[in-house]
């Protein structure tokens, strides 16, 4: 535990486990609400959290710590379960649907209604929290005072699991079209809904639907996509923001867009963590997170003067290099602050790319003609680190390999990246279908590359994300391809090394046939960097973080902590590849506080390609998820099998439930979707 329970809070809470908030259709959402005891008579400011976790089981213990903390300082903490999720009734559709928010419209309505709050409201959120609080507050909900949005995006086609690049992000979509589906199945608790839960569940199963069929139906940036994107109009939203990112987590990107496009009261903080509360980070150093946001809090919706508002735009941590490829559990670096973004302080370094070097003076044109092996040379890491033994990327050297590389002199001082690099890539391909994959790298002296950044395009949105065009084979064009913000500190005597792929399984599916690409190199093909001035100089900022703390728990009991990792194999005689991902999420658990209910999760992902075929590539997702208690004992099972052909993705998704282990319901949806230029 990387807090400390603060058990001396300033005032005495109450919990009601259970309250029922009405909608104006009828059903009814389901909320935990954390209460100063004496909030009647002397009402308090609210704040919402909202989303389909489950307030009773998986998520109780971290809500209690985090919203117990928050009331005992004299706010009303409202956890409420997602429409037909956890204990509310109606049912699922989508994420961030048009029926999710106008919810989230109500339920702040009614909080602000309630005779313990003031009228005023904030909402907060990490991952889908972070999300819809954002996407409600360009809803302009009267009550709504403050937001803090921690792990989000404002593109939810662009910095989400869905689409990277435009390149179908086929890992991560697959895997948590799955999550979703098993998180949804799940029951509602007899304890919160009485004998109707059966009821309750098998109409929760029968309406619904996998999510990734919406997904596949919209490949490129359209409608759907648009509607929730708060980037397509940032003056929608009229409250304070406090954007909150990570550098390990993949929601990096919409912290300094925010910063940049958000004209209103805004401020912006980025650690060294994945994606997780910042008051449990990992790697460290972990912050007094629960104290930052009160300060946000009181000074929004207390009217107090915490001094926020006077602090830097953006405070950051600014990340030294490291040398070892296993987590560590304090990320190397320091503090700082830009008090604008963006900033005056940092400037694009612009470096041409020659035959294999980075950022020498052009020399002769020339043609680098790269046809790049499909299956991976080295472990990739993940995309958003949760605390697991394998986020880092492994050392790039394989994959290097692998790659047009393009390598710069040894630094003769250090140099601090700070926001997103661009590499501006003068190429050709020989089919109407391609895609780019570009890593960035800190080689050191010793041979060690050791990834910094990494960015991806699907050449064919090199024009548009929103009227693709396929390419011509043979002619040449520029792709701005950019990689995700990050911040990192490249030592003196270490290189820079750019490498250029044009597959990265099992991140992006494979192009539709095997792609030769070339590189124009000695013109118009070039690395952007943005370096930040003088940080050989640069002191550590002080910073008023507290240590993290938050407030006692429910005592949950683990009764079993999952190792998890990845492994990967290779059949010499074949080129068979084979990834198999078992992430360790959720533990098998026993929470007193709710009548005893436990709880456990099993997840394993397994990625398949034969080398040179990309017409192999084969995913499958499994989860597992039980709860119950005594009697009450149910499990959901949910298994994904993606493949495709030249010209369509294939889907099967298989979701089974049980009461003990009898089988109450099964059903089994295959769908084809036609490839579009992906």
């Amino acid at each position: 535990m990387l807090y400390r329970t603060r058990i001396d809070l300033p005032q005495r809470t109450e919990v009601q486990k259970h309250v029922w908030i009405p909608m104006r259709d009828g059903v009814r959402l389901a909320a935990r609400i954390w209460l100063p005891v004496d909030a009647m008579t002397k009402p308090v400011p609210g704040i919402l959290e909202y989303i389909p976790y489950r307030k009773n089981d998986i998520y109780a213990e971290g809500d209690h710590r985090r919203h117990g903390y928050t009331a005992a300082h004299g706010y009303g903490c409202v956890r409420v379960d997602r429409r037909g999720t956890g204990d509310s009734e109606g049912h699922f559709d989508d994420e961030y649907s048009p029926q999710e928010l106008q919810d989230g419209l109500e339920i702040i309505a009614w909080i602000a209604g309630q005779p313990w709050c003031t009228g005023k409201v904030g909402m907060i959120g990490l991952s889908w929290g972070g999300f819809n609080s954002l996407q409600i507050a360009a809803l302009n909900p009267p009550a709504l005072a403050a937001v803090i949005t921690i792990g989000f995006t404002d593109d939810r086609y662009e910095d989400d699991i869905h689409y990277i690049g435009g390149c179908l992000f086929a890992r991560y979509q697959l895997m948590w079209s799955t999550s979703v589906l098993g998180y949804m199945a799940r029951p509602p608790d007899p304890v919160s809904v009485g004998e109707r839960w059966r009821e309750m569940w098998m109409d929760r199963l029968a309406h619904l639907e996998p999510v990734i069929a919406p997904w596949l139906e919209h490949q490129h940036y359209d409608a759907y996509w648009k509607h929730g994107s708060v980037r397509e109009d940032y003056s929608a939203v009229h409250c304070p923001v406090f954007a909150i990112g990570a550098w390990l987590d993949g929601y990096t990107n919409p912290v300094l867009r925010m910063l940049e496009g958000y004209r209103g009261p805004c401020r912006g903080l980025i650690g060294p963590w994945g994606h997780q509360n910042p008051y449990y980070g990992v790697p460290g150093p972990a912050i007094g997170w629960l104290q930052e946001a009160l300060r946000w809090w009181d000074h929004w919706l207390k009217g107090i003067d915490t001094g926020v508002m006077r602090e830097p735009k953006l405070r950051f941590y600014r990340q030294d290099a490291v040398e070892s490829l296993r987590p560590l559990p304090i990320r190397p670096g320091c503090w700082a602050t830009e008090a604008d973004w963006p900033s005056s302080n940092v400037t694009v370094r612009k470096m041409p790319l020659g035959a294999g070097t980075l950022g020498r003076p052009v020399g002769a044109p020339a043609l680098l003609v790269h046809r790049g092996r499909l299956t991976p040379a080295c472990d990739m890491g993940n995309w958003a680190g949760f605390a697991q033994v394998t986020d880092e990327a492994a050392d790039q050297r394989p994959e290097d390999g692998q790659s047009l590389v393009f390598d710069g002199d040894p630094l003769v001082a250090p140099t601090e990246i700070l926001g997103q690099p661009l590499a501006r890539l003068e190429l050709a391909v020989d089919h109407p279908c391609a895609f780019v994959a570009v890593r960035l790298c800190d080689l050191a002296p010793d041979g060690r590359s050791m990834l910094i950044t990494r960015g991806f395009l699907n050449l064919t949105h090199h024009r548009s994300r929103e009227q693709p065009c396929a390419l011509v084979p043979g002619e040449r064009f520029t792709a701005m391809v950019a990689l995700k913000a990050i911040s990192y500190v490249v030592p003196a005597g270490h290189r820079l090394r750019l490498a250029v792929g044009n597959a990265y399984w099992p991140w992006i599916w494979p192009s539709p046939e095997p792609v030769s690409m070339t590189v124009a190199v000695g013109g118009a093909s070039a690395l952007d960097l943005p370096v930040r001035q003088s940080p050989a100089t640069e002191q550590p900022v002080p910073m008023h973080f507290s240590a993290p703390e938050a407030g006692p728990g429910l005592g949950v009991e683990i009764k079993h902590q999952p190792v998890g990792g990845r492994t990967a194999t290779l059949d010499a005689g074949t080129g068979r590849h084979v990834i198999v991902d078992a992430p360790t999420f959720f533990a098998s658990a026993r929470l007193p506080d709710h009548g005893g209910i436990e709880f456990g999760d099993h997840e394993r992902d397994e990625y398949e390609l034969v080398e040179g075929d990309p017409l192999s590539a084969k995913m499958v997702c499994r989860r597992t998820l039980s709860i119950g208690r005594g009697d009450w004992q149910t499990r959901v099972e949910a298994v994904t099998t993606m493949t495709s052909t030249g010209t369509h993705f294939l889907v099967t998704t298989v979701l089974e439930a049980f009461e003990h282990d009898c089988r109450v319901f099964a059903r089994t949806w295959s769908r084809s979707f036609q490839r579009q230029l992906v």
